[in-house]
């Protein structure tokens, strides 16, 4: 090869090239020279240099013209105008004979390598300024798939470099302050994978929303990866454990969400691409089976590994073949530059009616005007800070989400462009709401809240938020472990950051309430439901030949992300602690719950997992959390019963865990009990001998130690936790188990309100104290104070 090459293949290059070939091609180079022998699949090909590209330019005269468009652009001229004319300069102008020769023979040549004559490739741009560490030029330049044929590839190649200057490029270096005339242009051609007749999709080596750094975030979707990336389709989602990937035996997907998958893209029959409607079928399967799911999470891993920065890879799986490949790596550009010790909270203070839901982008809140568009052609007609509302955006639209306050769109999953763009911005944004554009009305007043975990909301009027930002770096340590309450799975790596010592109660039916949503005994005996019930049950779980599946994995992912968040320390999953009431309130839930006059002291906690009417449902708890414990590998969850009224009912519970092998003491499970009943603080002893620890549940100990509902406005000042006989039964129950060298804790809002009682329980030799995370910060303050004036 010569020092003056146009042509250079990917082997021959890596990642030190992104001046000679651009960051995309000099990233497939670096991937297949370094990683191939690793085990990564990349398709292989070639690209054309920025050199090849500089004396294009020179030799038909291009620089002049590019030079005096830029300067009228900068003088006020219309980016549309500068933008066109620059382009049709550059499509005329003929590419010079010695890039042509070089083309059409490396072109032949990787015929002959994949043993096809006229191989069909991947035609893509490659910039010499684009994917930096420190910016994204995501989709700025075009890409033409399945070329087929000489003067094919010759006529692509003539329009990737008059992409270099699409409007939405010109617009984006500007604002980055790129110098127009400084980026240079390679073009990758590269071996077709048949993702058309598969799926394709990306893959980030941390969570996208909060930067947790220990998953991989899978989304794949039918056919070409165009539609995920644009956000015309809801794509699957799957995440994968980093720090159990590699050990043995082990499946460390712990979420699948199967997206609606409405449309994929196809090609036209020429190097055009166009969307059709998916399949029925298609829309309720996965894309992608857990076994290739961890083979892409592998590779992610092993990339971000030899880049030694957080990576945003774009993969895609040949439909012919079964074949996996990696098709596109470069660094994420958004979590990866936060400050990692620095937490900033966003939380509703007002309230408003919720108008429509989607997915949270980022995880603060934006207020405005509601504009709907339906193209950014007229940028000028929306208006600084206003809402924008769209069906999908594409890099056309970035001139106007710069302006934006918030933006709301139908269409699109967590990797869409929308997402990424509005995440560069830190601008919120809901997408793939289905229906924003027909339910929003153009000058409304609304707010776009993400900071309510995984669910986007668009709330009606201008709502009341606070905003603060804290560096836990500098939290004070502190004897008494300070841990997390967390109900919602899909928020648990937003508090990543917090150095909690792992999470003292995670409760189950939250997780039954909003991923399942149906009564468990509903899915075991379906012929006891009416009519209506039964259809929307068979709705729900269509997809699962074993309806208990359906129950577990929906727990059992929903455990695993709360136990990943805080992996290694001790996650505490509650047992469901419905009351009868609420029991019946789940779909199909009245056959199998009686009326009680009085819940709250009826048929709930331990008394319904050995009973005849539940048992058969608790065992399904049970198999979820072994699935988390032993399938995932999150041996670090914890399970916890409440509402245990007696040690011989204790002993009842335990002998049907381990019917369910979950058995205290199985490969290392820890079974711990709430301590809310006076009975549970007067056999402590007893207690103590059955559980490996106590959590004080402070409002039902307070509510049945007093006699006073803890719901009853009439008698609010009457409850109060730091009553004495309260406090006298946590200082005996700490004494007690203490004794019997089993730690006490407690989980409720208290301390957090109320310095005076962490001191109390400080004093008192609580082991640990459980909040909710926007307590978290108060109440390690208020535990440290309380130890200083202890010691």
């Amino acid at each position: 090869m010569t020092d003056n090459a146009c042509v250079i293949w990917f082997d021959g290059l890596g990642r030190r090239d992104v001046a000679v070939v651009g960051g995309k091609n000099s990233s497939l180079g670096e991937l297949i020279r370094h990683l191939g022998p690793a085990g990564v699949r990349v398709p292989e090909g070639f690209a054309t240099t920025a050199a090849a590209y500089r004396a294009y330019l020179k030799e038909s005269g291009l620089e002049g013209v590019v030079g005096e468009q830029v300067d009228r652009l900068r003088a006020g001229a219309a980016l549309q105008d500068v933008g066109a004319a620059i382009r049709a300069a550059v499509l005329n102008a003929p590419l010079p004979e010695g890039l042509r020769g070089e083309l059409v023979a490396a072109y032949r040549e990787l015929g002959r390598r994949t043993g096809r004559a006229d191989p069909q490739v991947a035609v893509r741009s490659s910039a010499t300024a684009e994917d930096l560490p420190d910016a994204s030029f995501a989709g700025q330049q075009e890409s033409f798939l399945n070329v087929r044929g000489e003067q094919a590839l010759l006529d692509a190649c003539r329009r990737c470099y008059a992409s270099l200057f699409t409007d939405r490029a010109i617009d984006y270096r500007e604002r980055m302050g790129f110098d127009q005339s400084a980026v240079a242009l390679s073009i990758g051609v590269q071996r077709m994978v048949r993702s058309d007749l598969g799926g394709a999709g990306v893959v980030f080596t941390l969570d996208t929303e909060s930067g947790f750094p220990a998953v991989v975030v899978v989304n794949a979707a039918w056919g070409l990866g165009e539609t995920v990336v644009s956000g015309q389709v809801d794509p699957d989602e799957y995440l994968v454990f980093k720090p159990l990937l590699e050990e043995a035996g082990r499946d460390p997907v712990i979420h699948v969400g199967i997206g609606a998958k409405r449309c994929k893209a196809v090609y036209t029959g020429d190097e055009g691409t166009g969307t059709v409607d998916t399949a029925e079928k298609e829309r309720r399967a996965r894309v992608l089976e857990d076994a290739e799911v961890l083979t892409l999470a592998r590779w992610a891993v092993a990339i971000e590994k030899h880049y030694g920065v957080p990576m945003d890879i774009e993969w895609a799986k040949d439909g012919r073949t079964g074949e996996i490949f990696v098709v596109q790596a470069r660094p994420e550009t958004v979590q990866s530059r936060r400050r990692g010790s620095v937490l900033r909270t966003y939380r509703l203070t007002g309230r408003g009616a919720p108008l429509v839901d989607g997915l949270a982008v980022g995880d603060g809140i934006g207020a405005g005007v509601v504009c709907p568009m339906d193209s950014p052609e007229h940028l000028e007609r929306f208006p600084q800070g206003g809402v924008l509302v769209t069906r999908i955006t594409d890099p056309d639209w970035e001139p106007v989400m710069k302006r934006a306050a918030a933006i709301v769109t139908d269409h699109g999953g967590r990797t869409s462009h929308a997402a990424i763009v509005s995440r560069e911005l830190g601008v919120p944004a809901v997408v793939g709401t289905g229906d924003a554009t027909t339910r929003l009305v153009g000058g409304r007043d609304v707010t776009v809240s993400c900071a309510e975990g995984d669910t986007g909301h668009v709330y009606d009027g201008r709502l009341d938020f606070e905003e603060s930002e804290v560096d836990v770096g500098v939290l004070p340590r502190t004897r008494t472990k300070v841990m997390l309450n967390l109900a919602a799975p899909a928020g648990a790596f937003r508090w990543w950051r917090l150095p909690a010592d792992g999470v003292g109660l995670a409760r189950m039916e939250f997780m039954v309430t909003h991923d399942v949503r149906i009564h468990p005994m509903a899915l075991l005996h379906p012929e006891r439901l009416d009519p209506e019930d039964r259809r929307v049950v068979d709705e729900l779980t269509d997809g699962y030949a074993d309806r208990r599946a359906y129950f577990t994995d929906r727990v059992a992912h929903g455990v695993a992300r709360i136990a990943a968040s805080r992996w290694p320390d001790p996650v505490v999953v509650r047992a469901s602690d419905f009351k009868t009431n609420e029991y019946a309130r789940l779909l199909g839930g009245r056959p199998f719950e009686p009326e009680e006059a009085n819940p709250m002291i009826g048929w709930r906690g331990a008394s319904r997992y050995y009973s005849s009417g539940y048992r058969e449902a608790f065992a399904l708890e049970c198999q979820a959390l072994r699935q988390v414990r032993e399938e995932m590998g999150l041996t670090n969850v914890v399970m916890m019963i409440p509402f245990c009224r007696t040690p011989e009912e204790a002993d009842r519970v335990l002998a049907v865990m381990a019917d369910n092998g979950m058995g205290r003491g199985t490969n290392g499970l820890k079974v711990y009990v709430m301590a809310e009943i006076p009975a549970n603080i007067i056999l402590a002893e007893q207690f103590a001998e059955r559980f490996d620890g106590f959590s004080i549940g402070s409002n039902d100990l307070t509510q049945l130690t007093l006699g006073v509902d803890r719901d009853s406005s009439a008698l609010a000042e009457l409850f109060d936790e730091r009553n004495h006989a309260v406090t006298r039964s946590i200082e005996s129950l700490i004494a007690t188990a203490h004794a019997a060298s089993v730690p006490v804790g407690l989980c409720g809002q208290r301390p957090s309100d109320d310095p005076g009682f962490a001191r109390f329980l400080v004093d008192a030799g609580i082991d640990s104290i459980s909040v909710a995370p926007d307590s978290f910060v108060a109440v390690k303050q208020n535990v440290a104070a309380a130890e200083e004036q202890t010691a």
